[in-house]
């Protein structure tokens, strides 16, 4: 069935605490979707985020970003007032003209009022809420495969000043039982907070969620393939990957040089003892997809072709020109996956460099691929990012989180890629190309079309949500309240009857 979506991370909500939250404006989001006969409300990574702020950098495989939850269900809970919220510093604010004290919320987080100011509001919130509740001692017995782990990773964080474990006392760093049961007594409290903030966190995603669903909108959820180093999980499952015996990694991921950097990209993750995993019948991968299909409705598996080859570059090395490839695990990790889960939904980022044995391994899996318009106008060659290239079974966008917007691309083309656009395309101006470009997407034989928010609005570059090997730049965009309106959801409800996506 043809069906079609919008691209918006939760943090791009607007609202007035400093990032997008599980609060009014996700539900509204969620009927601008309705209204506009779309069908999925892409995400990303909802992990709790650490140095750079991105979301494919998180502490953990398996929990939430406190940043999420919604503060005015903490108000109703009585756990927060109403003047402690409004009065916390949590976004940037320029004074309206002729306004004596009205304010406009500017449209980027600062992630770092965010961190200090919304975090302290929570701590507050924790201070007076009931651990004895019922609904929160089952949620912790429940989730203890990872909460405890986790819970007690941050709480040692926190006693660290932030510091990466690999720079903890060896005791801790290389768990050992007495300076974790230590550790646990020492920081119970610490401990709880951070089980209560994972608490509301599921509570309310899993409200939205319900909401979404129950709006036929389904939920398309994006995981990163590997864990960050500074983690829970590595810190507590070391056995799953390449590391020593200091815990430190061998090799990191990353990818070669490419499109968007000519020194590639150094991610620093550290790569998966993939025969280990082998052993285990992929135990981990399982438990960790069976999770993310608890969150999700569809799953985005980011950089699949590493699952066929992955990208080893040496531990330390200052850039990732210098990497090798080595082998993945390959179909087989698939096969049983699906033995245990059944047929799940399953996106596999598949672009960059692609050899003849990851299109096998995608053949094999029979998961769609992602087509991006914006890859697709090189006027020197026909590429598979055409859509007259395409199958039906794929996902085609207009851009991604990593792109520019399209109105921030198309002035960086060649003078003949911007004549190939026009001419593919059949425009004589590019005064709407936004919408040229989304009329494409839906026209296209792909099974569903994903269109990011800020393409949809037609925002310029400054609307840029990522810009690969960058930092202290990205993830900051936010909409505006009152961006997303009828006459817009009209607009892409006609194109969405006209291409049968509705």
């Amino acid at each position: 069935m043809r069906k079609s979506g919008i691209l918006l991370a939760i943090s791009s909500l607007p609202g007035k605490y400093g990032i997008g939250s599980f609060g009014r404006e996700a539900y509204d989001f969620v009927d601008f979707l309705c209204a506009s006969g779309q069908h999925y409300w892409q995400i990303l990574p909802l992990g709790p985020t650490g140095y750079g702020d991105s979301p494919y950098q998180s502490f953990s495989t398996y929990a939430g970003n406190p940043y999420y939850i919604d503060l005015e269900e903490l108000i109703r809970l009585k756990l927060l007032t109403r003047k402690e919220c409004d009065s916390a510093d949590l976004c940037d604010t320029v004074k309206e003209k002729g306004a004596k004290n009205a304010v406009r919320i500017l449209d980027k987080v600062n992630y770092e009022k965010v961190y200090f100011g919304k975090l302290a509001l929570l701590k507050k919130a924790f201070k007076r809420f009931d651990c004895n509740d019922r609904e929160f001692k089952k949620f912790v017995r429940t989730e203890s495969a990872w909460l405890t782990d986790y819970a007690l990773f941050m709480a040692l964080k926190d006693e660290e000043e932030g510091a990466s474990f690999i720079g903890w006392d060896p005791a801790l760093r290389l768990r050992k039982k007495k300076a974790l049961s230590d550790a646990k007594k020492r920081l119970a409290n610490e401990i709880a907070y951070y089980e209560f903030l994972q608490f509301f966190f599921f509570k309310q995603w899993e409200k939205l969620k319900g909401y979404a669903n129950e709006k036929g909108i389904e939920i398309i959820g994006d995981i990163p393939i590997y864990v960050a180093a500074d983690s829970a999980d590595t810190w507590a499952h070391p056995e799953l990957f390449l590391l020593d015996k200091a815990g430190n990694p061998t090799g990191v991921a990353g990818c070669p040089p490419d499109y968007f950097s000519a020194t590639g990209q150094l991610w620093g993750n550290p790569l998966y003892d993939w025969e280990y995993h082998r052993k285990t019948g992929y135990r981990w991968w399982i438990d960790r997809m069976q999770h993310c299909f608890r969150l999700y409705d569809r799953v985005r598996i980011d950089h699949f072709r590493a699952f066929d080859e992955y990208y080893f570059i040496p531990y330390g090395d200052p850039t990732a020109e210098f990497g090798h490839w080595e082998k993945g695990p390959g179909v087989d990790l698939f096969r049983k996956m699906e033995e245990e889960l059944g047929d799940k939904p399953l996106i596999a980022e598949d672009l960059g460099f692609l050899t003849d044995s990851v299109f096998e391994l995608m053949r094999a899996c029979g998961y769609p691929g992602m087509k991006v318009l914006q890859f697709a106008f090189d006027s020197k060659e026909d590429n598979d990012y055409l859509p007259h290239n395409y199958t039906r079974n794929c996902v085609v966008y207009t851009g991604t989180h990593d792109n520019d917007t399209v109105v921030g691309w198309y002035p960086t083309l060649s003078r003949a890629d911007r004549k190939f656009v026009k001419e593919y395309l059949g425009i004589k101006n590019t005064k709407y190309l936004h919408w040229d470009m989304i009329r494409t997407a839906w026209a296209s034989v792909a099974d569903t079309a994903i269109v990011p928010m800020q393409d949809l609005l037609g925002l310029d570059q400054s609307a840029r949500m990522n810009i690969p090997s960058t930092m202290g730049i990205n993830w900051m965009w936010r909409l505006k309240e009152g961006q997303y309106t009828k006459e817009l959801a009209d607009k892409l409800l006609r194109l969405t009857e006209i291409y049968g996506r509705k």
